[in-house]
């Protein structure tokens, strides 16, 4: 099974500061680096270190060079990632010497997606792939209804969350992958039972998996619910840790993986992440996991 997704790309500008700058005033940085990232961008990775097909759809501006390269280091295809007349998504971000930061977020190209490239996508897909969606990309709704006309495994992750997703037309997602803040937007409840009570009963043919950093993952349908204890770790940056649970779990799901397996595995990648720094520099390799074994 092919995972298509369909996501965002993004570059981000990172400047140590000993400060952040106030209105009107101009200030040097003590270093500047450049990351790739967005969401869709980590999760993409995410699949393909854990083994799965992986295609990413998406757009990117004429100083987006870096992102295609970056999919295709990891194995990702790249043939629906299409050049627009607009700057790539990106971020600027000042991190202070207490390392806490503030971020001004253009969505650029990933705002651009057009109609005809949508189509194209979509046209080159087959049945049995799975589409998987963030919430950083324009005409979300066209894009799921679009899918699920196509009769495709939809997975949505609405990462970050935003108002727009309570229109969205959820029932024609398949997994609805979110963790317990997303979660308790969408249905006001802050209880995990509550939680997922709430979501069974207003998406009643979605499949929930709901995340709970320290406290593992839980999964729910109509039939079962199915609960993964964390792995021990002691994070440093939980940056990604949300990316690469999704990519172990899809690329599990996608080889025929038991939901126990597929849960254990990527709450297993995750510990791994959230012992290193960076976002999609710290989403481990699948032989890390077989290396580690069970004492992750």
């Amino acid at each position: 099974m092919r995972v298509i997704n369909f996501g965002s790309l993004n570059v981000d500008h990172v400047y140590s500061v000993e400060q952040f700058v106030k209105p009107g005033e101009t200030i040097g940085s003590q270093a500047y680096q450049k990351f790739v990232g967005g969401k869709g961008l980590n999760q993409s990775i995410a699949l393909a270190r854990a083994g799965a097909t992986v295609s990413h759809a998406g757009s990117i501006g004429a100083d987006g060079a870096m992102l295609r390269n970056v999919l295709m280091d990891d194995g990702v295809d790249v043939s629906s990632v299409f050049e627009v007349d607009q700057p790539s998504g990106h971020a600027i971000i000042q991190v202070d010497p207490a390392g806490e930061n503030c971020i001004l977020l253009h969505g650029g190209a990933n705002q651009c997606n057009a109609p005809d490239m949508i189509d194209s996508v979509f046209d080159g897909a087959d049945p049995g792939d799975m589409v998987l969606l963030q919430n950083e990309i324009n005409d979300l709704p066209k894009i799921i209804n679009h899918a699920a006309e196509k009769g495709l495994t939809i997975v949505f992750n609405p990462a970050p969350m935003s108002r727009d997703v309570l229109e969205y037309p959820l029932h024609n997602v398949d997994y609805l992958i979110l963790n317990q803040t997303e979660a308790t937007a969408l249905t006001l409840e802050d209880n995990v039972s509550k939680v997922l009570e709430t979501l069974g009963e207003k998406y009643t043919n979605v499949k929930v998996i709901l995340t709970l950093g320290s406290e593992g993952a839980v999964y729910q349908d109509t039939h079962q619910t199915i609960c993964a204890d964390a792995f021990p770790a002691r994070a440093i940056d939980t940056t990604g840790a949300g990316d690469t649970f999704i990519g172990y779990f899809l690329a599990e799901l996608a080889r025929g993986a038991s939901i126990g397996t597929c849960l254990k595995t990527a709450c297993k990648a995750a510990s791994i992440c959230v012992q290193r720094a960076g976002a999609s520099a710290s989403i481990p390799y699948k032989r890390e996991l077989e290396i580690c074994g069970d004492q992750s």
